[in-house]
């Protein structure tokens, strides 16, 4: 890895609907070029040196989002996973699902299940897709088995440290994020990897996801590079 690159960047894919609204066209038709992004963003990553990629495609409060645009977004994610394996056994990319995939349909979780399955010893890029995520939820989650197993008597408080619950997380053995861009103007975390973000640098930029490219990601390292990184220490 270059000199100054992080080694795991997350993002907050921000303002696909925006973007296609400031040109007279459905939220789907943003979502469709965003997910063209991803491709493109995967294969910058890995060439400038990044080592793990997570993006943020689905929250749990999306679901409120209208039926037609839910259910627009379920398909282009069954399209994308699709696309993703044929890039990963050709590039050799690692891929995981993190979320609630209970809340998810059963074609989608069997294309989760082969996708995970077949890329798991892949020793490219590490991407991680964010669907029906939320941190809350992904603390929620776990706070509810650490109590199963506590009452079964199968886990004791003494077991419980830091590292006990990173272990535990949907991110599970994967470095907490060193860079975490939000694109498309705002400025606020969404309930996007709260745990992990303790130490993270965070990096806003006015570009919308679908216009989010190599030269926007090389900004966002080359900003990344001039912080001072003390890890909360004084």
């Amino acid at each position: 890895m270059e000199a100054g690159v992080p080694e795991h960047v997350a993002i907050i894919m921000d303002g696909n609907g925006r973007w296609a609204k400031r040109r007279g066209m459905p939220r789907t038709f943003g979502h469709k070029e965003g997910a063209k992004t991803v491709e493109k963003i995967c294969r910058d990553a890995d060439e400038i040196g990044i080592r793990y990629l997570t993006l943020y495609a689905f929250s749990t409060e999306n679901w409120s989002r209208p039926e037609k645009e839910v259910s627009a977004l379920m398909k282009l994610f069954l399209k994308y996973l699709d696309i993703c394996y044929k890039n990963a056994m050709k590039e050799d990319m690692c891929c995981r699902i993190i979320g609630d995939k209970t809340g998810l349909s059963e074609e989608l979780n069997e294309s989760i299940r082969k996708l995970e399955t077949d890329t798991a010893d892949h020793k490219g890029l590490h991407l991680q897709l964010a669907i029906n995520y939320g941190a809350r939820d992904e603390i929620t989650r776990l706070v509810k088995r650490v109590a199963e197993d506590a009452a079964k008597g199968t886990l004791s408080p003494d077991d419980i440290d830091e590292a006990f619950i990173s272990g535990h997380l949907d991110t599970a053995g994967i470095p907490d994020p060193d860079l975490l861009i939000r694109t498309c103007g705002e400025q606020r975390i969404s309930n996007y990897l709260l745990w992990q973000c303790a130490y993270t640098e965070f990096y806003y930029t006015d570009v919308a996801w679908p216009d989010f490219n190599r030269e926007e990601l090389v900004k966002a390292v080359e900003a990344y590079r001039t912080r001072d990184r003390r890890y909360g220490k004084v």
